[in-house]
């Protein structure tokens, strides 16, 4: 559950006009795990201790990216469906016991796609 957005799932179109700055809303895939609004698609992460996950992450990193809402602290805008602006109150303490939490999962290897600006959302053909 915590390995994000499959990475062979095939994205259904978004309809043009649905969503869009001036609009309200959000399209959202029937497994929850891709997200698409007026910031474009986002995919869920994969939160697990695979080199495609959090692997590589210290928990330091994993800190700065809740505290900070950017990928490693200094990265691309962390998006939905990720609450980091909640998760991100949470103690030191807290956010190192949920790191050492993730590190516990099984690993599993599943590069989750990068984020879709708007301009290019996939449209129907």
């Amino acid at each position: 559950m915590l390995a994000g957005h499959p990475a062979d799932s095939k994205l259904p179109a978004v309809p043009p006009g649905v969503i869009g700055p001036d609009r309200w809303g959000a399209l959202v895939t029937a497994d929850l795990t891709a997200w698409a609004g007026p910031w474009g698609v986002s995919f869920t992460a994969n939160l697990t201790p695979d080199h495609t996950g959090l692997g590589p992450w210290t928990p330091e990193q994993f800190i700065q990216t809740m505290r900070t809402g950017k990928h490693l602290g200094t990265g691309r805008p962390i998006l939905p469906p990720m609450p980091w602006y909640d998760i991100g109150k949470l103690t030191d303490d807290d956010l190192r016991a949920v790191f050492a939490y993730l590190r516990t999962l099984k690993p599993v290897q599943n590069a989750v796609p990068a984020p879709v600006p708007p301009a290019v959302a996939p449209t129907p053909q």
